[in-house]
């Protein structure tokens, strides 16, 4: 497609790279068509690429649906590659449906493995993906798939959009990749990018027919001035359905199960969201939005669901658009889930800029919770932009130089013990209160050294920075096998509890000036102690339902590098007399720990018996059948004559003789109530 082209041209192996051999046809709306004869006319693995003139220039351009681009070893200069469409992939995969919660692993294929060079799609496959599968994690979320000429970019200046990036092999070797992933159950998502494009235009998309408004737009709204790169014109309709049909492209020739959208905030403002404080609602809905670029965005959901109903998106967005992940139909963009990109920076904040003793544990939670309603949000410590070079993992944030010389198993000292214990809690408070789904970027689950710094001149050209160094965690001499056995077991428990099923923590307990905090969450209670120093015992929880707990697992636990301060036993329920249900905990200083809701009982209110006195006991006499004789007849009318008399007396006399009774039963009474 290139409407504003005068002339265009294919050349490559098949010519001899004549350049005007075999000029293409123009057949209306700007498309371009060329009809070769024979069967081996192309063939698998030809080099070719499209001439254009136009504006009295004649140049040379990789094809806009190239499926295949490589690099020149000796000249450095890019060129497509023929794919053999006849080749079919013997795929395994179908039917194939991804577990409903997400454990994320965002991962770089170049980078994943450990010797010194770019790494391959197929030893991700055989290698890494045993990794995350052991790990627990069900979904791989890859970065720099699509193809892009500078491979410090991280992927994220693309070139060519239909083209499976060339660094780590052959298209069926991704196709390789994808298959082996779905056999062990794991979903793959794509990290497309399709906020802007690299301004290249040998290798690029841009000036393919000549003007810079093919595709983006015109003047410097077409120049992101951050990035560097063009931003594309999504109020043009062929721009539409060559990006719609990119996303089609990836589901159904490569069997992605979903897509990361990069860069979501530059789309969605004109001014690409920087500088801008997000803090009203008039910040979203302002003629500062690019509708055009929402309705695209709409369109997309709406088109990956058709190719999939089951497919998952995911929105880098750090504004918070409204609606943001709300169907279609409701008003909403579409997405199943949106970054939750305020989280790293809270921490990040947290441990720069606060002493332990001051970190506010009820912001930490509002934070966590600062989550539209109805829609979900991927919770995370870092990604990959916190492990780039110039900034901090969050490992080495906590140990800094220390991780060079005190990660030896045996080795204890202030620094490394807390940086290993927070490690672990600030991830754990993180998947259990940040959201509907969970991200970690490949090796930070065991605390990965250092930063990740791309092959370039300035360190020259080395891969020492540009690896993930698997053989830590495999060391048992060394502390990484802790934080990687602690990250295990952690999605193990929160994954068998579905956890993510309940949408928000329930808050049982927050003391900010001891630095407590409690919450429930899907049969799961999350008890922390912030605290640097101080233990608490006898924490009294409220908890939801009347029933026992047991300890799942702490922070604190030997196998995790803890000291194993807290009993692996039963935590009873307790009840007060309005069936208020509470459980009483052990909390050692910089300590977490998770437990399990036991079998829900039913609280019956103990009612104290009543004590009853016994009546005396009634004595009985003998009736005889003798005939009373005349005087105790006369004695028993001399009783009934003396109760008629005493019935005679006078109501004051009555009343008299009451109150003598009364002040004479006085002191017994007040002696009895004060032993009471």
């Amino acid at each position: 497609w290139a409407p504003n082209a005068h002339q265009l041209y294919l050349t490559g192996d098949f010519n001899n790279w004549n350049w005007t051999e075999y000029p293409m046809l123009r057949y209306g709306d700007g498309c371009w068509v060329l009809f070769l004869e024979g069967d081996n006319a192309l063939w698998e693995g030809c080099k070719v690429k499209t001439i254009v003139d136009a504006n009295f220039t004649r140049t040379e351009h990789i094809p806009l649906y190239a499926r295949r681009v490589v690099q020149d070893v000796d000249t450095t200069a890019w060129c497509a590659e023929v794919v053999d469409d006849r080749k079919e992939f013997d795929w395994t995969d179908e039917g194939f449906e991804g577990e409903k919660s997400l454990y994320i692993y965002e991962a770089h294929v170049g980078m994943a493995q450990e010797h010194g060079h770019v790494g391959t799609y197929r030893e991700f496959a055989d290698y890494t993906l045993p990794r995350i599968k052991e790990a627990g994690y069900n979904t791989v979320q890859l970065m720099a798939i699509m193809e892009h000429p500078y491979y410090g970019s991280f992927g994220y200046q693309v070139s060519s959009f239909f083209a499976a990036s060339s660094w780590f092999g052959k298209p069926e070797d991704l196709k390789y990749l994808v298959n082996k992933a779905h056999e062990m159950g794991i979903r793959v998502l794509l990290d497309v990018v399709h906020s802007h494009a690299v301004k290249n235009t040998a290798e690029g998309i841009n000036m393919f027919d000549g003007t810079e408004y093919q595709f983006f737009h015109s003047g410097d709204k077409g120049d992101h001035p951050a990035w560097g790169t063009k931003c594309f014109d999504y109020g043009k309709t062929e721009v539409i359905h060559f990006l719609l049909s990119n996303l089609k492209f990836w589901m159904t020739e490569y069997h992605f199960d979903g897509f990361r959208f990069d860069g979501v905030t530059s789309m969605l403002y004109h001014d690409h969201g920087l500088g801008t404080d997000f803090n009203s609602n008039d910040k979203y809905f302002s003629y500062n939005t690019h509708v055009e670029a929402i309705t695209y965005l709409q369109l997309a959901n709406e088109l990956i669901r058709q190719v999939n109903p089951k497919a998952i998106t995911i929105a880098e967005d750090m504004s918070g658009m409204p609606g943001m992940c709300l169907p279609i139909e409701d008003g909403g963009i579409g997405f199943n889930y949106r970054l939750g990109m305020g989280l790293p920076d809270m921490w990040v904040k947290t441990v720069k800029e606060r002493k332990d003793e001051f970190w506010d544990i009820f912001g930490m939670w509002c934070s966590m919770c600062m989550r539209r309603p109805g829609e979900d949000t991927v919770a995370y410590v870092e990604s990959h932009d916190q492990a780039l070079v110039g900034d901090k993992t969050m490992i080495f944030r906590l140990a800094d130089a220390a991780m060079y010389t005190d990660m030896h198993r045996d080795c204890h000292n202030d620094t490394i013990d807390r940086a290993i214990a927070l490690h672990k809690m600030i991830r754990l408070y993180t998947i259990a209160g940040g959201g509907e789904a969970y991200l970690n970027f490949m090796g930070n689950e065991f605390g990965h050294p250092e930063w990740i710094d791309f092959p370039r001149e300035g360190n020259g050209w080395s891969f020492h920075y540009c690896r993930r160094q698997w053989s830590l965690p495999d060391n048992t001499d060394l502390k990484y096998q802790y934080l990687n056995a602690f990250d295990k077991d952690m999605i193990a428990v929160t994954k068998a509890a579905d956890m993510f099923q309940q949408k928000m923590g329930d808050l049982r307990y927050s003391d900010p000036y001891r630095q407590v905090i409690v919450f429930y969450r899907k049969g799961l209670l999350f008890a922390f102690n912030f605290s640097p120093s101080n233990s608490y015992t006898d924490v009294k929880v409220s908890i939801p339902n009347y029933a026992d707990y047991e300890v799942a697992f702490t922070t604190d636990d030997w196998k995790y590098g803890g000291w194993g301060q807290i009993n692996h036993g039963s935590y009873p329920a307790h009840a007060d007399e309005n069936g208020f249900s509470t459980v009483s905990l052990y909390l050692p200083a910089r300590t977490a720990m998770v437990l399990r809701e036991g079998e829900v009982k039913q609280f019956i209110k103990e009612v104290p018996e009543a004590k009853v006195e016994k009546a005396p006991k009634e004595v009985k006499t003998k009736k005889t059948t003798a005939t009373k004789t005349a005087a105790e007849k006369k004695t028993v009318s001399d009783k009934k004559d003396s109760k008629k008399g005493a019935s005679k007396k006078t109501a004051s006399e009555k009343t008299a003789s009451e109150k003598t009774a009364s002040k004479k039963a006085a002191p017994a009474r007040k002696k009895v109530e004060k032993e009471k």
